[in-house]
């Protein structure tokens, strides 16, 4: 199976582009590949309690009920830390996810251990 990283930017004014980042990892770790996913910039936003609970893509699904199928499948976020700070979020905003945040180092070292990269 395959190692992938999926690279974030979009932000939840774009639903279905942001739900369809989490459908494809969803799909990727049930079909038993290794999926870690970064998001940067405004995608941060994504992991927010209130966006998770309420942001809907046309065609592509609920935001919620794809981030507990790749949480019980093991997927692994990175959230831009600077992407996070300038937007006000602290440590609460990855409290009991299976989150930290991470600097652009991160990002290339999971590029370059990756087998593939997908970015939404």
């Amino acid at each position: 199976m395959a190692k992938l990283l999926i690279h974030v930017t979009t932000a939840p004014e774009d639903p279905t582009k942001a739900a369809l980042s989490f459908l494809v990892a969803k799909t990727a770790l049930a079909e038993g590949h290794e999926v870690n996913l970064f998001l940067a910039g405004e995608s941060v936003r994504l992991l927010d309690a209130e966006t998770l609970e309420s942001l809907q893509g046309l065609g592509t699904g609920n935001l919620k009920e794809h981030y507990d199928a790749i949480v019980e499948n093991g997927g692994q976020f990175y959230l831009s830390g600077m992407s996070a700070k300038a937007r006000g979020y602290d440590e609460s905003l990855i409290d009991g996810k299976p989150a930290r945040f991470a600097m652009p180092d991160m990002l290339v070292k999971l590029l370059t251990e990756s087998d593939r990269s997908l970015t939404y």
